[in-house]
């Protein structure tokens, strides 16, 4: 992109989620790319330093929000867990260029299944959109 200098930071309000096989329509928000190793301490015989390694590596939920549309994809996907049948799906996180369209980076990750979903909160009084989140256990995410 010409207005872009490759040490512009990039703003985290254009990006797009994909999950194989279904429909999602756009997210408001995405949380939950991280990953942390364990820290495995040791000591041996008389040495007075704490030796440190590492050890499992584990990798957050991924939660997704976005507004309530009528599409019934995510929601079918979550009560199959509920009725036992598990369905892994891979998916990608892409964050996009200020133009909405050039990719810059893309976060894929891996045996996600939807853990868990929260619906919207109602407020007779109120004006904002109806906002569902749902919450995808993963086993590995990765930097395409």
């Amino acid at each position: 992109m010409a207005s872009r200098r490759d040490f512009d930071h990039i703003g985290n309000y254009n990006f797009r989620v994909e999950i194989e096989g279904i429909t999602v329509g756009a997210f408001r928000n995405v949380e939950g790319l991280e990953s942390e190793t364990e820290v495995v301490e040791f000591q041996d015989g008389a040495d007075i330093i704490l030796r440190k390694r590492p050890g499992r590596t584990k990798y957050a939920n991924i939660v997704l929000k976005k507004g309530y549309i009528a599409t019934r994809d995510l929601w079918e996907w979550r009560r199959s867990v509920i009725e036992g049948h598990v369905e892994r799906k891979s998916g990608s996180v892409v964050l996009l260029a200020d133009d909405g369209q050039e990719e810059l980076a893309r976060y894929n990750f891996y045996e996600a299944w939807p853990a868990k979903w929260k619906g919207f909160t109602l407020d007779g009084k109120g004006n904002d959109v109806n906002v569902e989140e749902i919450e995808l256990a993963v086993e590995k995410i990765e930097r395409g």
